[in-house]
């Protein structure tokens, strides 16, 4: 499997982008190539990656965001492989808006599975197309910033750019 991919520089450091040639596969940061390879690697066995500019207009849309348009990511296509809940808990963070919060017990209420917050976590964490999914957005019932697979800081970065509020 042929996969394309680009850098784009951010302000929270380069992002790695992968798209398939139809939709985005893998959003991650630099130093987080190992984590990006194997999810790749258990997705598709066999992969090789090709540079390539701006695939699916994804890098440009991404630096729109940076630059303030946030909600410019919310139509981009992607393809998360996963199982059936992985994707049902992804497809649930698309409908995050933006400068929004939601805890992981609010995320599993809305999708009709109020006993699966520790599942959604789960789920969340292992969200392969990060920022355009945004996982970034599900924060602990105290309203406390917890786990982000591109390190806290960068979370808290994505919402104050987002401007939510966390009160």
């Amino acid at each position: 499997m042929e996969l394309q991919i680009d850098r784009v520089p951010s302000p929270i450091g380069l992002v790695l982008l992968v798209a398939n040639g139809t939709s985005l596969v893998s959003l991650d940061f630099e130093g987080y190539e190992a984590r990006l390879h194997a999810l790749l690697a258990k997705r598709y066995r066999h992969y090789r990656l090709v540079e390539a500019s701006n695939p699916l207009g994804a890098s440009s849309r991404l630096e729109a965001y940076f630059a303030g348009e946030v909600a410019g990511l919310d139509d981009i296509p992607v393809d998360t492989g996963g199982t059936d809940f992985q994707r049902e808990v992804w497809g649930g963070l698309r409908r995050i808006p933006s400068g929004a919060v939601m805890s992981y017990g609010q995320l599993a209420a809305s999708l009709g599975r109020p006993k699966a917050s520790r599942a959604g976590g789960d789920a969340n964490s292992l969200n392969p197309v990060a920022i355009v999914l945004p996982c970034h957005r599900v924060i602990g019932s105290n309203r406390s910033l917890t786990g982000y697979a591109g390190g806290l800081e960068r979370k808290r970065w994505l919402l104050a750019h987002e401007r939510a509020r966390l009160d």
